[in-house]
């Protein structure tokens, strides 16, 4: 049976992780793999997040199955945190998902039963697992510009035009903060048009929030969904723990859909019930537990925001430092872009054949479309950094 099969392109990421770690020169800075890092490189397991952990182990009881739709306790607080109100209560459906990859995928499950000919608008750029997650489970996915290569900035005139001309009933794939690759968002203006647009055209917001907390503060980052939630009849929101809980391996996630009414919204839940059930049964449950416990724990959950708060500082700390040092190492240039974009990621801006010098003669690792981890970034990296940059240039 196998013999038909042939190898699987490579991951892009994960050949680069494979060359950077092969790379034994002392001086290599890593830029590419999708992590958070301290300044002594460690993805470290949150304080919050071990006390967490020692009072689950202490009171629980029993490892049996929670149902399809994973933690109750877990998904109000998801839900909580999304919307930060009870007013959508009777038409919202909050279910856990084996982290945010897993809720894109049930997301796209729905979506696939419920409209089959339904087209998904993503950005140009958008997460690269984006195109095979949507696209693997049948759906149909068209661009609409969004960045700016040049100017690094969002068009947003370009994708609101792009948008006026969507169907009615066409879903809009946003990301709610921190866009990946390009760390640049919307303003809350922005943000307002492209709301205009979508309400005009009766279109279905989809909104991913994998870094709540990451660009601005948890309120902020989720102002898209809210502001959309009190326009719109029907969306949909998928949220991601990985980063802002630091549980990339325990796979936390959420997916809310807001309906048009209580009958709908049953009706979905049973749909969704029903995908969950055929693609992994019920979700992993560990991670999902400790996150209840800090969000529904008022000292945790104020001790987790301190400690998001500085993974927060440190990426903007960095993002300012590389921009100060290429300012010095290559003043023609201008790379203010970096200070205005949020998050993790951002594009670097230069060119494949720099890229790869980078990789060859400095030990300096990024993906191919020059997006950067900022999280790679350390002060005592940084002017080598700058100066490998500016050798390219």
């Amino acid at each position: 049976m196998f013999e038909t099969l042939q190898p699987a392109p490579a991951d892009a990421i994960l050949k680069l992780i494979a060359e950077s770690k092969a790379d034994d020169r002392p001086e290599k800075v890593d830029l590419g793999i999708g992590v958070y890092f301290t300044e002594d490189g460690r993805t470290p397991v949150l304080d919050v997040v071990k006390r967490a952990e020692q009072r689950l182990f202490d009171m629980q009881q029993t490892k049996a199955y929670l149902g399809t739709a994973g933690s109750p306790d877990f998904n109000a607080a998801m839900q909580q945190q999304t919307f930060a109100t009870s007013a959508f209560d009777d038409r919202l459906v909050t279910v856990q998902a084996p982290g945010g990859s897993g809720s894109l995928r049930v997301a796209a499950g729905l979506i696939a039963r419920a409209w089959p000919d339904a087209v998904v608008w993503a950005s140009e750029p958008t997460w690269a697992n984006h195109i095979p997650l949507l696209g693997g489970a049948g759906l149909e996915l068209k661009p609409y510009p969004y960045y700016d290569t040049d100017k690094h900035v969002i068009d947003v005139a370009a994708m609101v035009a792009a948008l006026k001309t969507a169907s009615e009933g066409d879903i809009v794939l946003l990301h709610a903060c921190c866009h990946n690759p390009s760390g640049i968002d919307p303003s809350e203006d922005e943000w307002r048009a492209i709301a205009d647009v979508i309400v005009e055209r009766k279109l279905i917001p989809f909104i991913d929030m994998a870094y709540q907390g990451f660009a601005n503060d948890l309120d902020t980052d989720a102002f898209a969904i809210r502001h959309m939630a009190e326009r719109v009849d029907e969306m949909i929101v998928c949220n991601s723990c990985s980063k802002n809980f630091g549980l990339y391996r325990d796979r936390v996630g959420s997916m809310s859909v807001l309906c048009r009414d209580t009958a709908s919204r049953d009706i979905v839940a049973s749909q969704l019930s029903s995908i969950a059930r055929t693609l992994y049964s019920m979700p992993p449950d560990h991670g999902a537990a400790v996150v209840s416990i800090i969000l529904t724990d008022a000292a945790l959950r104020a001790d987790w925001i301190l400690e998001l708060n500085e993974m927060r500082d440190r990426l903007k700390n960095m993002r300012a430092l590389l921009n100060d040092a290429l300012k010095e190492k290559a003043p023609e240039h201008d790379f203010s872009h970096l200070v205005r974009a949020t998050g993790m990621f951002c594009f670097l801006g230069i060119s494949a054949a720099q890229i790869e010098r980078l990789k060859k003669d400095y030990s300096v690792y990024m993906v191919g479309s020059s997006r950067i981890n900022v999280a790679g970034i350390t002060p005592a990296n940084v002017n080598y950094l700058a100066e490998s940059i500016a050798a390219t240039l």
